[in-house]
């Protein structure tokens, strides 16, 4: 499987491979994956008093804040959200972020810079062939969440195929979805599943924001998506009891992925092969070699979304690796209170698992 990698912001691409490394060198060396790293347009400065936290630069953002209206200060949400009352599910909590601290709503948003964003990082996809499955971070799993959602749309609305298998979110945000001409933040309390791939959901209960990742993981299939918690705060975890974790979870799905895509690759050209020979040979049955061909259309197409329901069992249980003391955190966080859904928690050997009820 070939991941895109989409870092936070003020991140690049340089600087992501550099926090992902010990995560991809681990999944590279277990022939799992590979990786492609790409980044936002926009260049930016860092926040004063933040000149190294960010890493080398030039340092880059996929939304164009100053014209959102976001301003400088990337740790307003952090500090505002530290005032909100415990107890609040996630999309509460969410919708608290559409008003101002004054309680109003909002301007609206021009949505050119973001549309033109996301365009650009669907145009990134479609230009690689072999790119199948995302890594975001931050505002890189907020923007992946989006391709997403929008493959999902098309998927849903126009028939065309998902290229997306797999898509893997550090510390993520719900999707906007396209909605005429501009995106609206459709969360699971009222809209159900927005992404209906397998995903795979890592967080920190120590996060401020982990609100935010649980909510992501409520609009995403419910059968095909796992939670893993590293007990850390917003970051890509590059320990190495982590990282051999999420490797160990992560081989179960992707050899299944790449096996079903290796069986419809197989299937398609056996029905191709079947259609020929039975059109050489049969010239007053080609109904079977229009039955061949519709088999075959019927295989590729309905690929992701038997993808989903086939990683229902890794989906639904934790894997057996030994749990690391940070990821054990995750009994003592009252994530199973959060979600408006309703959440069944477990711990089985130290990884979370959270469940709609």
């Amino acid at each position: 499987m070939r991941f895109l990698c989409l870092p936070g912001a003020y991140g690049s691409a340089k600087n992501f491979g550099v926090q992902l490394g010990p995560f991809a060198k681990h999944m590279e060396d277990r022939g799992l994956a590979t990786f492609a790293f790409t980044q936002g347009a926009h260049e930016v400065d860092p926040p004063a008093g933040w000149e190294n936290y960010f890493g080398s630069r030039p340092l880059y953002r996929f939304i164009d804040g100053g014209r959102q209206g976001q301003g400088d200060d990337p740790f307003e949400v952090v500090r505002r959200v530290r005032h909100i009352p415990r107890g609040l599910s996630p999309e509460a909590t969410l919708r608290l972020f559409s008003k101002r601290p004054d309680g109003q709503q909002a301007a609206d948003f021009d949505w050119t810079p973001f549309r033109d964003a996301l365009d650009r990082l669907l145009r990134v996809v479609e230009d690689d062939p072999e790119i199948d499955g995302l890594i975001g971070y931050s505002e890189g799993a907020m923007m992946a969440a989006c391709i997403c959602a929008e493959e999902n749309r098309r998927w849903e609305e126009e028939g065309i195929p998902r290229r997306i298998k797999f898509a893997i979110f550090f510390a993520g945000t719900p999707p906007l979805v396209r909605e005429g001409d501009g995106f609206v933040a459709k969360l699971a309390d009222e809209h159900g599943t927005v992404i209906g791939i397998p995903t795979f959901h890592v967080f920190g209960s120590n996060d401020p924001l982990v609100y935010s990742s649980v909510a992501l993981y409520n609009c995403c299939d419910p059968d095909a998506a796992q939670l893993y918690d590293h007990g850390l705060g917003h970051l890509v975890p590059r320990d190495a009891d982590n990282v051999e974790q999420l490797g160990d979870t992560l081989s179960d799905v992707i050899t299944r992925i790449n096996n079903e895509q290796q069986a419809a690759a197989t299937a398609t050209e056996n029905a191709a092969a079947a259609a020929a020979a039975a059109a050489a040979s049969k010239d007053d049955e080609p109904a079977v070699a229009v039955v061949a061909v519709a088999v075959a259309n019927e295989y590729i197409t309905s690929s992701s979304s038997s993808s989903a329901e086939s990683t229902t069992a890794s989906g639904s249980s934790a894997p057996s690796s030994a749990a690391s003391s940070a990821g054990s955190t995750t009994a003592e966080s009252d994530l199973d209170s959060r979600s408006s859904h309703g959440l069944e928690s477990e711990v089985v050997d130290g990884i979370a698992k959270i469940h709609l009820k």
